[in-house]
C-alpha cells in the first residue's frame, strides 16, 4: 500500500503565506486542542498568531490557562511570543455590524427591536455567517500574520462555507422582499400599489403572525437594505479567501470508526469547494515503547506465569501490554483504511495522552507530536 505523505506542522506555519489555518472535524476529538496547540507552536516560532474558537464549550480558555475568552481577542501569558485568543460571540458580532454600518441613532432602533434580537440570536446559519464575519474582521484588521479558526463541532464545522449561500436565501427571501417593498417603492403611483398590495399581504400574514410581530419586521426591514446592503459581498470575500493558497485546512480525527468516517466527509468536501487541504491530524493515538514484543507474545508469557502461579504482578502487566497492542494495531488498521481512500492526504499523528491536556506544556507537547519531534510515549 502507498504510503501517505507526512505532514509537518513546523513547514506549514513557518511559510509566512500560510495566512489562515482552519481546524475542523467532529466533536470531542480533540479539534479545540489542537488548534491551541497550533497556535502556541506559531507564536514561538514567530509568528503573530491569534486563534479563534466558535466552539461555544469554554476549552481553549483553559487549555491556554485564561479564565474566560470572549469576542475580543486577549493576550496569552507564558508564551514566549505574541498569541491572542478569543471565542466567537455571535450576537456581539452582528451589533458590531449594526454599530459599524448605521449612524448611532438608527443603530440604536435596530438593536432595541425585537425581531433583530431573534435574529441576531436565534436565525439558522447566524453563527457561522457571523464566524465568516469575524474571520473577516481579523484578517482584514492586519493585526496578525496567523489566525487559527478552531470550527463548531460536528459537521456543522463546514456549514460555515454554506453561509454565503444561506444568508443570501435569506435576504432574497420573497418575506423580506415584501416587507420592503412599501421603502423601496417610486413615486406616488408606486407607492399606492405597492400599499394595497401590502395591505392585503399583512392582513392576511398579521393573522397568522401577530400585529406586533409584523410591526417589529417592518420596522427592521427598513433599515435592512442600507445596513446589510454588503452581507454577501464580504461573506463572497471570505469564502474566497478560505479558498487562497495563504489558508490551510487541518482536518483532526480520532482513531476511531465514526472520527475517521467524519474525515473522509470533511477531505472529499473541502476538495469540491477547492480548499486547500493541509492534512489531516490522528489525535490520542497509542502508542508504547514495547512495541517490539508482540500481543501474542505477551499473552502468551502472562499465561505461562500465571500457570506457575509466580510473578502475578509482571503477568498482569504483560496482559496489559497484549491489550494496548491490540489497539495500536486497531487504530493502524483504521489509519491505513483512511489512507487508501485519501492516498494524497498528510497524516500526521498525536499520542494519547494520560490526561485530558489543560496548560501551555501540555499544548507544547502536541506541537511536537504535529512537528514529528521524540516526545514521551502515553502511560
Amino acid at each position: 500500500m502507498k504510503v501517505p505523505p507526512v505532514f509537518d506542522i513546523d513547514t506549514l506555519i513557518d511559510d509566512p503565506d500560510t495566512k489562515i489555518i482552519v481546524c475542523c472535524g467532529s466533536g470531542g476529538v480533540g479539534k479545540t486542542t489542537t488548534a491551541a496547540a497550533v497556535g502556541v507552536r506559531a507564536a514561538e516560532r514567530g509568528r503573530d498568531v491569534v486563534v479563534l474558537t466558535v466552539d461555544p464549550a469554554r476549552r481553549l480558555a483553559q487549555a491556554l490557562g485564561l479564565s474566560e475568552l470572549d469576542n475580543t481577542p486577549r493576550a496569552v501569558e507564558g508564551v514566549e511570543g505574541d498569541l491572542y485568543a478569543m471565542m466567537l460571540d455571535m450576537k456581539r458580532t452582528f451589533d458590531e455590524i449594526v454599530e459599524a454600518h448605521a449612524d448611532p441613532e438608527r443603530a440604536q432602533q435596530i438593536l432595541a427591536n425585537p425581531f433583530y434580537q431573534s435574529l441576531s440570536s436565534s436565525l439558522s446559519g447566524t453563527q457561522e455567517y457571523m464566524a465568516m464575519e469575524k474571520l473577516g474582521q481579523l484578517h482584514r484588521s492586519g493585526d496578525w500574520d496567523l489566525i487559527v479558526v478552531d470550527t463548531p463541532p460536528s459537521r456543522s464545522a463546514l456549514d460555515f462555507l454554506d453561509a454565503p449561500e444561506r444568508m443570501g436565501r435569506f435576504l432574497d427571501g420573497r418575506l423580506i422582499k415584501l416587507l420592503m417593498a412599501p421603502a423601496k417603492a417610486g413615486g406616488r403611483f408606486g407607492m399606492k400599489v405597492v400599499t394595497a398590495g401590502f395591505g392585503m399581504f399583512t392582513s392576511v400574514i398579521t393573522k397568522v403572525l401577530g400585529g406586533q410581530l409584523i410591526r417589529d419586521m417592518q420596522t427592521f426591514v427598513m433599515a435592512f437594505d442600507t445596513v446589510f446592503g454588503g452581507f454577501r459581498e464580504r461573506a463572497d470575500q471570505t469564502y474566497r479567501l478560505l479558498q487562497a493558497p495563504g489558508t490551510a485546512f487541518l482536518v483532526v480525527a480520532a482513531p476511531e470508526p465514526d472520527a475517521l468516517r467524519e474525515a473522509s466527509y470533511f477531505v472529499e468536501r473541502l476538495a469540491e469547494e477547492h480548499m486547500p487541504m493541509a492534512g489531516l491530524v490522528v489525535n490520542r493515538v497509542h502508542r508504547s515503547d514495547a512495541s517490539h514484543l508482540s500481543a501474542v507474545r505477551s499473552q502468551a508469557a502472562a499465561e505461562t506465569l500465571e500457570a506457575r502461579g509466580s510473578h502475578q504482578l509482571t503477568a498482569s502487566l504483560l496482559r496489559l501490554h497484549a491489550e494496548r497492542m491490540h489497539i495500536t494495531a486497531r487504530e493502524s488498521r483504521l489509519r491505513e483504511s483512511f489512507t487508501s481512500s485519501h492516498p494524497s492526504v498528510p497524516v500526521a499523528t498525536v499520542g494519547a495522552m494520560a490526561e485530558d491536556v489543560h496548560d501551555l506544556e501540555g499544548l507544547r507537547a502536541i506541537g511536537n507530536d504535529l512537528a514529528g519531534e521524540a516526545t514521551e510515549p502515553a502511560a
